[in-house]
């Protein structure tokens, strides 16, 4: 199978191509690097020259065409391909196509009985879910395949990560702003806290403050609102949720799991947090919410609600760079019997991008 890759060297594809070497996949397909910009350069792996990602003839060529190239991109090229006849299998990060009626957003340990299906009924595009939710999913596996969740509420913590590579390079940024303003301040014991604070905001406020890509400040700081607003008080990545959630799980008009959601960034470098608020359908003892998520896939890791495991390992400081799901915070709440809240952090990049396109790929591969 010959497989396109375009948008490998941004920071999804840098991701990819990591996990990717690493289960050592180049290994079951001919692989074929394209660039947007670089056409004709060295491409990795020691293969031919990098292709021209706009070629259309070129990639009329390919079974595969695999892309973290972005959304402009996809709808720039996709759309043309397939007017022009090409029958390949287009995978992709951006989300252009997700909500699209022809094609199946991917996220195997959930919905591989709605990929499989896809696949027998000739689907071709399969595109990657919004990190938070394909995060929240697999957090939640166990009490979804066993139809436990009546309704959610989703309150999330999103890193710089979620916002892109300028946005991360930008929170450093405003860390070092911050701390260059307040340095001789800090070196001296004798200065007071408040006056370091006003240094501080003051610093934040300024119109020099870099906030060229975070629009505010977001080190020190917190950003309410994430992507577009839909006019109705909510924003579409709060709109994702129940709408992605429901798509990947294969639901149609006679079945729908409500999710309602408030977006926040805030200033980690990589992985969503997410508080989450769960109506089951059923009362269940603490204990067995727990046992139930615990077994839901491999990745998830229970943390035991307690102090010291929580901050130890319920945090993007513990979980940035691994494949694990963290969840825990896992109670009961007073409101009602069958109310539970937990807590649960995974990186944005790994299972929130690159892997569920990483196995897709795989699972294509296979077939």
């Amino acid at each position: 199978m010959k497989v396109g890759l375009v948008g490998w060297r941004g920071m999804v594809g840098s991701v990819l191509m990591d996990r990717m070497h690493q289960e050592g996949d180049f290994e079951h397909f001919e692989p074929v690097f394209f660039s947007t910009s670089n056409a004709g350069g060295k491409a990795p792996l020691g293969g031919q020259p990098l292709g021209d990602a706009n070629d259309l003839k070129a990639l009329a060529e390919l079974d595969v065409i695999l892309s973290c190239q972005g959304g402009d991109y996809t709808k720039q090229i996709h759309p043309a391909l397939r007017e022009a006849g090409w029958q390949g299998y287009w995978l992709d990060a951006a989300s252009s196509l997700r909500m699209a009626d022809s094609s199946v957003v991917v996220l195997d340990p959930i919905n591989r009985h709605v990929i499989d299906s896809a696949l027998d009924k000739g689907t071709r595009d399969f595109i990657g879910g919004n990190c938070t939710v394909s995060l929240m999913m697999l957090a939640l596996h166990g009490l979804l395949a066993e139809d436990l969740v009546q309704w959610a509420t989703c309150m999330t913590y999103q890193a710089a990560s979620g916002g892109g590579a300028q946005q991360m390079r930008e929170l450093i940024t405003q860390m070092g702003t911050i701390h260059g303003a307040v340095a001789p301040l800090l070196d001296d014991p004798a200065s007071a806290i408040l006056d370091i604070d006003a240094k501080v905001i003051e610093t934040m406020r300024a119109p020099s403050f870099p906030t060229e890509q975070t629009v505010v400040p977001l080190a020190g700081s917190l950003i309410p609102w994430i992507d577009t607003d839909l006019g109705n008080g909510m924003s579409r990545e709060e709109w994702k949720a129940d709408a992605e959630c429901n798509k990947i799980l294969g639901f149609g008009a006679d079945r729908h799991i409500p999710i309602e959601s408030l977006c926040v960034r805030i200033g980690a470098m990589r992985c969503h947090s997410q508080a989450l608020t769960l109506k089951l359908n059923k009362a269940l003892p603490v204990a067995e919410v727990e046992q139930r998520l615990a077994a839901g896939n491999e990745w998830v890791e229970l943390v035991s609600n307690e102090r010291n495991s929580s901050m130890h390992a319920l945090s993007p400081s513990s979980v940035t760079g691994t494949l694990k799901i963290a969840v825990g915070r896992v109670r009961a709440l007073a409101v009602e019997p069958g109310i539970y809240s937990l807590f649960t952090v995974g990186d944005q990049l790994l299972w929130g991008a690159a892997e569920p396109l990483r196995r897709m790929l795989r699972i294509l591969v296979s077939r």
